[in-house]
């Protein structure tokens, strides 16, 4: 079983910040798991909502502001007094670069809300990281995001984020894993991932006795806000 902080240590720091990334390195993650958008003016934001509004308590769209004014929103901190805003991936690479075994990168674009967030992503770890493009795995819920994602590389590796499990689809990306909520896993799952080479990642778990019972069941590995707990 592996375990991904999911968005890094949320469970101790404002999720997908760079306080949350720095504190799971700090725990021993090796593996991360973070969302990205597209501002207005071609910025790859790390965020998980397409609004602000459960996050910074504005209803403000990412894809309808430029980065420099997402920086006038700041995020809601429960856990200190530290003003924290929406990071670029820009930031957040060099933070869990170090040691870095696997990156889950969402590409949040259902409906293609985002047209070129595959190409424009690719183009900039091909750039700036291509040590670490390797260990990126690139999920989505949109299936054409990642359709073209493969399209456009045809080494990428691909997870195949999903609420209605197809193993098909999983193949015709040639993805390497597919993730689904916990509640929808069965051992069957498992068994049918496995027989066609594919890994399968469950989201979130923050129980250790329910992270057994997955591991138990077939699962092999995790997304968790509680990483330190895992480690």
């Amino acid at each position: 079983m592996i375990y991904f902080a999911h968005r890094g240590a949320s469970a101790e720091a404002v999720q997908n910040t760079i306080p949350a990334f720095v504190r799971a390195r700090e725990l021993g993650a090796s593996r991360y798991e973070l969302d990205v958008h597209l501002t207005q003016d071609g910025i790859l934001a790390v965020h998980h909502d397409y609004s602000l509004l459960s996050t910074a308590g504005k209803d403000v769209y990412v894809k309808d502001v430029t980065f420099a004014e997402l920086q006038t929103c700041p995020l809601q901190n429960a856990f200190n007094a530290q003003e924290l805003f929406v990071p670029q991936l820009a930031d957040v690479l060099p933070v869990v670069a170090p040691g870095l075994e696997l990156l889950n990168i969402e590409l949040k674009n259902d409906d293609n809300r985002y047209p070129g967030i595959e190409e424009k992503l690719l183009a900039f770890l091909h750039a700036q990281y291509p040590q670490i493009l390797p260990k990126i795995l690139f999920s989505s819920f949109d299936y054409e995001t990642l359709a073209r994602l493969r399209a456009f590389d045809k080494t990428a590796r691909i997870g195949l984020l999903t609420r209605a499990f197809d193993v098909s689809a999983a193949r015709a990306l040639k993805a390497e894993s597919v993730h689904l909520n916990h509640t929808r896993f069965t051992p069957d799952i498992a068994r049918v991932c496995h027989e066609n080479g594919l890994l399968v990642y469950l989201y979130t778990v923050n129980e250790a006795e329910l992270a057994a019972r997955l591991a138990a069941q077939g699962a092999d590995g995790i997304f968790t806000d509680r990483i330190g707990m895992f480690l």
